[in-house]
């Protein structure tokens, strides 16, 4: 007996179907998915209409539509948001952070808070992290992580992840802040626990009213903009501006822009805004 493939025995999606998909991402995360992205939902979704026992994809929207599978709903949300970040991604935004920490401007005995609005699996939080604990040490400071994607949440909690994500962590922050896998952990990194235990993580769904999360000095959103249409754009501008304090800072992507999104925040540097 022959082993089919998942390629061979995965029901073909038609463009319909796709299109469905292309709107339930949309109203779900503010994400818009191009018509290039057709086999990407497919693949990704087949192995939840198997799950499921549905024949079609039009038959497993309809089940998502119904309004009674909310997991499965998050399991497809999951599937079709992208996650890919690895630590100190863009080195000069993290030498702004530290700047910003520790400005002489900054109200003594403030918490310096710190935002990662769509952290994926923590790489980018324990990042910034790092940077604080050193430059700030034991002065009052704060993170909040967040994602749609809450099996992403649950990595970034753990904190444990593959060595080869740690070759752009200086080295001395490496040496300080984490801990090399040895025997059956080898070839990974654990983030040290009193380092994980300053980070706060939580779902949160950029398009949609934010939790009360206070006011940030910092807000990293970066890499995420490409996924919006100019008005989602706008409304989580926004809606992250008004979480800025006064002249606190929103990062964004290097190949990102937010040149049509209003009034909201100004441009200081590329990908470096500030409340307005």
């Amino acid at each position: 007996m022959t082993r089919h493939s998942h390629q061979e025995l995965r029901p073909g999606i038609s463009q319909a179907e796709f299109v469905q998909f292309q709107r339930f991402i949309y109203d779900a995360a503010g994400i818009t998915l191009s018509d290039a992205k057709k086999a990407l939902v497919s693949g990704r979704l087949a192995k939840r209409l198997a799950h499921c026992g549905v024949a079609s994809y039009g038959e497993y929207f309809r089940l998502l539509d119904s309004g009674s599978h909310k997991d499965e709903v998050q399991e497809a949300i999951d599937l079709l948001t992208t996650n890919e970040t690895y630590f100190f991604r863009e080195a000069k935004h993290f030498d702004l952070l530290r700047e910003r920490a520790l400005s002489p401007q900054r109200p003594r005995g403030e918490a310096f808070r710190v935002w990662s609005a769509a952290c994926s699996s923590g790489e980018e939080c324990y990042s910034i992290a790092m940077v604080l604990a050193d430059c700030l040490g034991e002065r009052p400071w704060e993170i909040m992580g967040s994602d749609i994607c809450t099996k992403v949440l649950h990595k970034a909690r753990i904190g444990h992840y593959p060595m080869e994500r740690a070759r752009h962590i200086p080295q001395p922050l490496l040496r300080k802040y984490c801990l090399k896998g040895q025997d059956a952990q080898e070839g990974t990194m654990l983030v040290e626990a009193s380092l994980r235990r300053r980070v706060q993580f939580g779902q949160v769904n950029l398009n949609t009213a934010l939790p009360q999360l206070g006011q940030f000095d910092m807000v990293f959103l970066r890499n995420v903009m490409i996924y919006f249409n100019g008005d989602t754009k706008r409304q989580v501008v926004d809606r992250i501006g008004a979480l800025l304090k006064p002249h606190g800072c929103l990062v964004i992507g290097l190949a990102e822009s937010l040149s049509d999104t209003g009034a909201m925040v100004k441009s200081l540097a590329p990908s470096i805004y500030v409340r307005a």
